[in-house]
């Protein structure tokens, strides 16, 4: 224990770098254990389309949809969502609706504004579009 006490004494910032990370991953686990937003992997969302007919919906920019997006996917950009322009979207309130963007961050921010604006069944696509792509998963890409 003596020797715990002389690291900690020695470095300090060390020490705080080490208890801030302990905190920042306590934190992050409650989040995601008692967030109402469930993430979910490439098998899971093609299960949802498939079972649940889940609605799949990107939040990335338009020029970014049309590079290549999920079969049936609808593009809401973040800026609607955040400004509560998002009517096209009302239909779905009750029904699953999975969110996607590039890395599953940006997806995530969108999924918690729409569980604030009163959906009930919302899901996140871990890794987004780019682990959806490096599985080799059909992407469709827009002609307009």
């Amino acid at each position: 224990m003596q020797e715990y006490i002389e690291f900690l004494r020695a470095n300090p910032m060390l020490s705080l770098a080490w208890a801030g990370l302990f905190v920042a991953l306590i934190v992050t686990t409650f989040k995601s254990s008692t967030s109402k937003v469930k993430n979910v992997n490439n098998h899971e969302l093609t299960l949802m389309m498939n079972k649940q007919d889940a609605k799949v919906i990107d939040v990335r920019g338009k020029e970014e949809f049309k590079k290549g997006h999920i079969v049936d996917a609808l593009n809401v950009p973040l800026s609607e969502i955040k400004n509560n322009q998002a009517t096209s979207l009302e239909k779905f309130k009750s029904s699953p609706i999975i969110l996607v963007c590039n890395a599953g961050m940006t997806s995530s921010q969108a999924a918690q504004l729409l569980v604030k604006q009163g959906f009930e069944n919302v899901h996140n696509l871990k890794g987004g579009m780019g682990d959806w792509q490096s599985a080799n998963m059909p992407v469709v890409k827009s002609k307009r």
